[in-house]
């Protein structure tokens, strides 16, 4: 068990790693996809640095459970938007990181 909740570890954080760096950078799909949202760069950028934060978070045992519980909002929040853009099938989807970050912080309570 202990290697499928590390496999997961590490996929969560790859994963809110290169979402906040996406929004962070600015990408013009991210851009695009904020304002379609009716969010602004300004949403986009503080929900990118949110993102990298639970990764970095998660990354540090000691830290882990803050970080689990940052990453697992950082995709709630992602999600809520894609629900704004109108996109019911593609919201759902994206709880998946979210039940999953659920799981890390579960594995990370247990361990304190």
């Amino acid at each position: 068990m202990k290697i499928v909740q590390t496999v997961i570890l590490v996929i969560l954080i790859l994963l809110s790693l290169a979402a906040g760096a996406a929004k962070v950078m600015q990408v013009p799909q991210e851009v695009q996809f904020f304002a379609d949202a009716g969010l602004g760069v300004a949403a986009m950028i503080s929900l990118g640095v949110f993102q990298i934060l639970g990764a970095a978070l998660s990354a540090v045992p000691k830290f882990r459970l803050i970080g689990a519980a940052t990453m697992g909002a950082g995709f709630l929040v992602s999600a809520l938007i894609i629900l704004m853009t109108g996109d019911l099938m593609f919201a759902v989807i994206s709880l998946i990181p979210v039940l999953l970050s659920g799981f890390v912080f579960i594995g990370a309570r247990a361990v304190r």
